[in-house]
């Protein structure tokens, strides 16, 4: 999606935090996928993180970090995940519901064809 529209928009990742740290939350898939990261104390091991994440997931475009002390995160009811879309003027033309369950990129992707006005790619 983010090749099919990056003429239109800008796609971001913001890394929030460590969804299953082995230091907290640790799930069956992580293990057997060798996903294995501990929660940031550093803004250093954050960025690690983040880094390992990008790779692992092949993500294409920018990534950000939020701070440790998880403001993106709070003001945008991020967690684990979600997918917004952020019009012209800075507002929200879109927000996805929680993920993993309201990870829905479809719907975002319709969102941005309402907001570019065209209905269809």
């Amino acid at each position: 999606m983010a090749t099919a529209y990056q003429d239109y928009v800008q796609f971001l990742l913001i890394y929030i935090r460590e969804a299953h740290p082995t230091d907290g939350w640790q799930i069956q898939a992580n293990l057997r996928d060798g996903v294995l990261l501990a929660s940031a104390k550093t803004l250093e091991q954050k960025q690690e993180n983040a880094t390992q994440c990008v790779r692992k997931l092949d993500i294409r475009f920018p990534t950000l970090i939020d701070e440790l002390d998880n403001r993106v995160e709070q003001a945008y009811s991020a967690w684990p995940d979600r997918l917004y879309l952020i019009d012209l003027e800075g507002r929200v033309a879109f927000k996805g519901d929680p993920g993993p369950a309201g990870f829905r990129p479809e719907q975002l992707e319709a969102a941005i064809r309402r907001l570019l006005g065209s209905g269809s790619r």
